[in-house]
């Protein structure tokens, strides 16, 4: 007969995976996740090229996504499932290191309870993106880790895997370097071979960073890439320490609240109970390797990305880039559970973590599916395509990317984005890839067409008169629009026709 314990671990992993194929296509793809399809779409010639213009990302991932569409297509569906397929498989390398820390069950079991129902990793695990790959492969190099620290095998699988991992995202380096810190500081004896796999990495890392340097020397500037993210303070601290630990949510725009709060602060208050009785109760012996692996693990990379975000001149700061130290966080803190000296407290420390879990999920269920306003612009793709095949002209590259994208199998449609009108939502984060010459940009004078679509956005009401202003001074007199409001932002499509050109 099975026992219980695999009951439960077949169960979690049952929900682990429900959880993220729910609603899995229920959004359109966002800005970043056209990215990658556009990147995989590209020939095998053009590929890596295309993705070392962008800097911020190796090409492995882009790679695997070419040869994922080629096996089933395009869908939302199948895109995202890439995504859950890379955090499914991380279920087992996350054993394997639980077993090869000869941790017990009760800790494995509710890790995976934590990493289960986590809202970020769900979030990420239906995104179109490298993020759950990366935390596949930093599972898998932990795990060989151990193996190699605890028994002195699996160097060279260990070694082709940070191969992989480092061109799978360059925070891949810090998972590396967590290793490295491990060995230095519980075995010192090993370092000879940790710096002969350090460098081979390096050596074959160095085409990459070749092509990477082309690409900067083109034109191309990181800055473009990161200039949004804020440089990690206490607030954002706080916000990652909620991200690590809250469950099913996640905020995915922000109109959204950043925390349920009567959720998330009552669980890192249990938590926090839970390592202050770790620290001051007597330890056993084993308590020192296995906390200090895990810590190590979980902290040098957040520890390098905030001191890397302060000297650098972009922060590289991150949810989604320190998703390699959830599944090493997430065992620690179980682990600081299981060990509270007092049963009734553990006891009711677990559930009542699992219970806020349950509350959580019961909310999350409630709520109505998120309208997001990146979705409009499939929306007015599609009806541009029942009418009269024009150019169409919007004043921000998000937008312009968004409906090219949409509008991409068509040679009837050219999408252009304008300049010389202020659009006061234009964000210059996003920007068309380098290298990607199907979305032109035009100043609003050299317009000459008898007939266009214009389509934009505007966050204030009133803000879209100087935009159909600027057409009109043009002799361009404005068909009947229309709109689709998403809370504060309102998006306008409509036809504009030379002022002796009928609107009928």
């Amino acid at each position: 007969m099975l026992r219980n314990s695999t009951i439960m671990f077949a169960v979690l992993a049952i929900l682990y995976v429900a959880v993220r194929v729910w609603h899995l296509d229920a959004a359109c793809l966002w800005f970043d996740e056209i990215f990658s399809v556009h990147a995989a779409e590209h020939d095998w010639n053009s590929l890596f090229w295309f993705v070392a213009q962008d800097l911020i990302h190796p090409p492995l991932f882009y790679a695997v996504l070419k040869v994922w569409i080629g096996i089933g297509g395009e869908s939302v569906f199948w895109l995202r499932l890439l995504s859950v397929l890379f955090s499914t498989l991380a279920i087992v390398p996350f054993l394997y290191l639980c077993k090869e820390l000869k941790l017990s069950n009760a800790v494995a079991l509710l890790a995976l309870v934590m990493l289960a129902v986590n809202g970020s990793l769900i979030k990420y695990t239906q995104t179109v993106r490298m993020y759950t790959m990366l935390m596949f492969l930093s599972l898998v190099s932990l795990w060989l880790f151990a193996r190699y620290f605890n028994r002195g095998k699996s160097f060279a699988w260990l070694l082709i895997v940070n191969l992989f991992l480092v061109y799978t995202h360059y925070f891949g380096w810090l998972v590396v370097g967590a290793e490295i810190v491990a060995l230095l500081a519980f075995q010192l004896i090993k370092w000879r071979r940790m710096l002969t796999m350090v460098g081979v990495l390096v050596v074959a890392f160095v085409p990459w960073m070749i092509a990477v340097l082309k690409a900067a020397e083109a034109g191309s500037d990181v800055g473009q890439n990161i200039s949004w993210m804020t440089r990690p303070g206490p607030r954002e601290m706080l916000t990652f320490v909620f991200d690590l630990t809250e469950p099913f949510y996640f905020q995915a725009s922000n109109v959204e609240p950043a925390s349920i709060y009567w959720v998330s602060i009552p669980i890192v208050l249990i938590l926090f109970i839970a390592i202050t009785f770790f620290f001051v109760s007597p330890k056993r012996e084993d308590d020192k390797q296995v906390v200090g692996l895990l810590a190590l693990f979980a902290i040098v990379p957040a520890a390098a990305a905030f001191v890397a975000s302060w000297i650098l001149p972009h922060s590289v700061w991150g949810t989604r880039h320190l998703i390699v130290i959830y599944a090493p966080a997430a065992i620690l803190l179980a682990y600081f559970v299981t060990r509270i000296p007092v049963a009734f407290v553990r006891t009711g420390a677990v559930t009542l973590l699992l219970l806020f879990c349950a509350s959580a999920f019961v909310l999350q269920a409630m709520r109505p599916s998120p309208r997001y306003v990146w979705c409009a612009w499939n929306d007015v793709a599609g009806e541009i395509r029942k009418r009269e095949p024009l150019n169409v002209y919007s004043f921000e590259n998000l937008v312009a990317y968004h409906l090219w994208f949409a509008l991409r199998d068509s040679d009837q449609f050219k999408v252009s984005v304008v300049k010389g009108v202020d659009v006061r939502t234009d964000d210059e984060s996003y920007f068309l890839p380098r290298g990607f010459d199907k979305v032109r940009t035009v100043p609003l004078e050299d317009i000459k067409d008898e007939k266009l679509w214009v389509a934009f956005r505007t966050s204030v009401d009133g803000e879209d008169a100087p935009i159909i202003s600027s057409f009109e001074k043009l002799g361009y007199v404005a068909c009947p629009r229309d709109g689709t409001r998403f809370d504060s932002t309102t998006v306008f499509w409509l036809e504009m026709r030379k002022g002796h050109e009928s609107c009928e």
